[in-house]
């Protein structure tokens, strides 16, 4: 892998941990010579993971959009800073100079790139691994949600086996390296012919 692109807060969030986690995530892929694709925002989890980066020594490409640019949120030291018309702009360009996704915590906006990302690997739009990490417990919730779901049969088993989760940096980033993508999503189950 030779890029990964982080999803996460433009806030700190409530525990500590989280910037910490992003921290070590960031020292990591510097360490394992990743660049990192991410929103190109200075604050929260995002500016943790890239300051983390670019302190290591490593390769730090942002995506904004010329919108956010404007409101002074763009980080000023990175190795590249792409501006976009667009989120959809934005989150197209992420996913092509991409090999990988990992989200932090974060809101809404976390969710929806997680989401939309996940979605296009399930119908083959791209073979890349999505993963969580799950710091302090977070994602708890929404991998309970994919067991519902694929329990309730509104996801096959081998879409919810995409669902990669764990809780560092060297843990995800192991299991990124070992990923095998699903076949291509079809509509036919065995109850019908």
């Amino acid at each position: 892998m030779k890029s990964i692109a982080i999803f996460c807060g433009s806030n700190d969030g409530a525990l500590s941990a989280y910037r910490e986690h992003a921290i070590a995530l960031g020292h990591e892929l510097a360490n394992r010579g990743i660049t990192l694709i991410y929103g190109g925002a200075s604050v929260g989890l995002m500016g943790a993971v890239a300051d983390a980066v670019l302190e290591k020594g490593g390769n730090v490409i942002g995506i904004l959009p010329h919108f956010l640019q404007t409101r002074e949120i763009a980080h000023k030291h990175l190795t590249e800073l792409i501006v976009v018309d667009s989120m959809h702009e934005r989150k197209a360009k992420m996913a092509e100079m991409s090999d990988g996704f990992i989200v932090l915590p974060g809101g809404p906006g976390t969710m929806e790139e997680y989401f939309e990302i996940f979605t296009w690997a399930q119908l083959g739009l791209h073979e890349k691994p999505c993963g969580l990490m799950n710091i302090e417990h977070y994602y708890d919730p929404l991998v309970a949600l994919f067991d519902q779901m694929a329990n309730q049969r509104f996801m096959q088993q081998k879409y919810r086996e995409m669902v990669i989760v764990d809780t560092t940096p060297e843990g995800i980033l192991d299991q990124f390296a070992h990923y095998k993508h699903p076949s291509v999503k079809t509509y036919l189950t065995e109850d019908r012919t």
